[in-house]
């Protein structure tokens, strides 16, 4: 059962605003005035060094020991795609106190974007140190693994710093180590002000469509903190399209710390939110602020016009370029390229109900609007001046599957790999002026994800062989795809398999599909995901055959065995019965093996479906049939 809360709430604990309830503008003005007066004349007489305070930002990992680990280490887009607009305004506000029109007094250490020289000395490491005066990239705490040597380090970071101000953001199997990251930061710097968000909250925090009640999922963070089931070591939630939230809540929170303490008055932060928004609106995006107080939580919706996504500054533009996809290698060394991540939507067009990238759980579909084909060009300019030797494309399907998108972006991005630096185009030139950019650009490699129903089922053979050819031109040389299952009986039960022919089965739509990338001398990865409706041990070893089958016949070059993981937002966690039991809180769980082995595999939120003894076995049989191509860094061990 969900939980909702309307405003009025006959116990108290959930009050829901709108923005402009209690907006008194000519009192704020005055508060403002006054501030900017006071830390001007504490600046002069040197009684403030500067005006900006330290700041923290966090991606919670999913993982908590390193041994079984299947994923690259990717860079934490979710995170820096919601800094993007609070970072891009705040380092362009930077500077003298007299000159400022962003912040009105205080401001985060947002100050100033990486150096390129910085850009191409970052490693793969997720660490960097914060020093005196950071750059953007350097206020982020990236921990791939959550394991004893994290604590530790994050601790010192916490001690070294001292930030009024924790931004962290998780999806569901991370959530317990956000709370676990929290709770050290109040351990440590109880007046630090911690804000969450990310995919879990996104997924279990929500307003109804009036604006006057929330919806609470039993896993949500305030549910678990209203029910005594976690500590209340957050002091702020941000959902949905939080880009411009974000900025808005912190320029809040700003304006609450004390002038003479430097520390965050937590109960000035939501007078100071619905100032704000009063005076300028919400902008854009359908986005929702919860303010967590001793009492109870105060929503905030922020209800803006429609989010272009090709308006928001490039996730990169304050983040280094740190992730190394070992797909993509140097030809004549063999070295691992620097891989940067790029989308151009914010969610899957297709249903399937297991995946919580799909648009019935993100909502609505957002693209790039305006302009998107020169707009994405322009971004991969800007991605390879920041010293990207390789790109991958996230969204769940590569332009959303629309052939006529990818064949104009394929063209456009084979032009500009081949014209001369000089002819380029002014705003894809300003980019790649540097004769080692040119030289990037054109070495450039990239990926992306399509599915078998768009390569097979949406269109004819020679339309995907065509689009296929037209994109290995621009310099792709990896595809992706989710083949899932191999099963009929598990196939019927999931959105996939459009335009179903008794005559053409599944399996034979995958072959097909794979023996087009192949075709086309591209190299192909898949997902395969076990525990969905109708799996039995007999429909698990019917795909790990058929999916060998495909790595024996040259195929497949990479094959990665998932489990069903339950998501709250997803239809399958509600079918199964499963939305009032996922655990995605407690400090304490037995994460061992073999959940280990798959990616956000944990005892309690994997299918129903499926026995531990079955986790082990396609843990085993995977290894056994599929060899070198299955995706598992695991070290070597005796079978169990």
């Amino acid at each position: 059962m969900h939980t909702i809360e309307s405003a009025q709430s006959t116990n108290g604990t959930i009050r829901v605003h709108r923005p402009e309830d209690g907006a008194d503008l000519t009192a704020f003005r005055l508060l403002r005035r006054s501030r900017r007066e006071k830390l001007r004349e504490d600046l002069t007489r040197e009684h403030t060094a500067h005006r900006y305070f330290p700041v923290l930002s966090v991606l919670a990992p999913v993982m908590t020991q390193a041994e079984g680990e299947i994923t690259y280490p990717g860079d934490p887009m979710c995170l820096y795609t919601a800094l993007s607009v609070a970072v891009h305004r705040a380092v362009d506000d930077a500077g003298p106190l007299e000159k400022a029109t962003h912040y009105n007094d205080f401001a985060p250490q947002w100050t100033r974007f990486p150096s390129k020289e910085y850009r191409l000395a970052a490693g793969a490491d997720g660490y960097r140190p914060y020093g005196d005066d950071p750059n953007t990239d350097q206020t982020v705490f990236d921990p791939r693994v959550w394991d004893d040597a994290a604590k530790e380090r994050w601790v010192r970071l916490v001690r070294e710093v001292r930030p009024r101000a924790v931004l962290i953001s998780a999806v569901s199997p991370a959530h317990r180590y956000a709370l676990e990251i929290a709770s050290l930061v109040k351990a440590e710097a109880p007046d630090t002000f911690v804000i969450l968000g990310g995919r879990h909250a996104d997924e279990t925090i929500t307003c109804t469509p009036d604006g006057q009640a929330l919806i609470l999922k039993p896993s949500s963070p305030l549910s678990v903190i209203r029910e005594g089931k976690a500590p209340r070591v957050i002091d702020a939630v941000v959902t949905g399209e939080a880009h411009h939230a974000v900025d808005l809540l912190m320029r809040a929170v700003a304006l609450a710390i004390d002038l003479d303490r430097h520390r965050v008055n937590r109960e000035h932060v939501l007078g100071h939110l619905q100032a704000l928004l009063a005076e300028e609106g919400p902008g854009p995006g359908q986005a929702l602020a919860v303010l967590v107080s001793d009492d109870g939580f105060d929503a905030v919706p922020l209800r803006g016009r429609t989010l272009d996504l090709a308006e928001l500054p490039s996730p990169y533009e304050a983040f280094a370029i740190r992730s190394h996809f070992p797909i993509f290698t140097a030809p004549t060394t063999g070295r691992v390229l620097r891989t940067a991540h790029f989308m151009v939507s914010n969610a899957c067009p297709y249903r399937c109900n297991f995946c919580s990238e799909s648009v019935q759980v993100a909502g609505v579909l957002k693209r790039f609007k305006r302009d998107p084909i020169s707009t994405a060009a322009e971004r991969v300019c800007e991605y390879v001046h920041y010293g990207a030797e390789s790109l991958f494309f996230d969204d769940s399907v590569f332009w959303s599957g629309r052939y006529r998108d990818i064949a104009e972006f394929c063209d456009l991005l084979a032009e500009l790999r081949t014209t001369d630096g000089a002819r380029i185009a002014p705003r894809f030139g300003a980019r790649p002026a540097d004769p080692d950019d040119l030289d990037r650009l054109r070495r450039l490699q990239w990926g992306a994800q399509l599915t078998v129903d768009t390569l097979v089922a949406l269109h004819t053979s020679e339309q995907s062989a065509e689009i296929l050819r037209k994109m290995k031109a621009a310099g792709c040389t990896y595809v992706y795809m989710g083949i899932e299952s191999m099963s009929t009986q598990v196939m019927d039960n999931i959105h996939k398999n459009l335009r179903r022919d008794e005559t053409r089965p599944w399996k034979a739509k995958v072959r097909e599909a794979a023996r087009l990338v192949k075709e086309q001398g591209l190299e192909l990865g898949t997902s395969v995901l076990f525990g969905l409706d109708g799996e039995t041990r007999e429909s698990i070893d019917e795909t790990i055959h058929e999916v060998g089958r495909l790595v024996d016949d040259g195929l497949i070059d990479l094959a990665s065995p998932n489990i069903l993981t339950y998501h709250p937002a997803t239809p399958v966690t509600v079918k199964h019965g499963m939305q009032d039991r996922l655990d995605y809180h407690s400090p304490l769980i037995d994460n061992r093996k073999p959940y280990i082995y798959f990616e956000e595999a944990f005892p309690g939120v994997v299918s129903v479906l499926l026995s531990e003894d079955d986790i082990w076995h396609i843990h085993n049989e995977t290894r056994v049939h599929w060899g070198t191509v299955r995706n598992d860094t695991s070290p070597t061990q005796a079978i169990s």
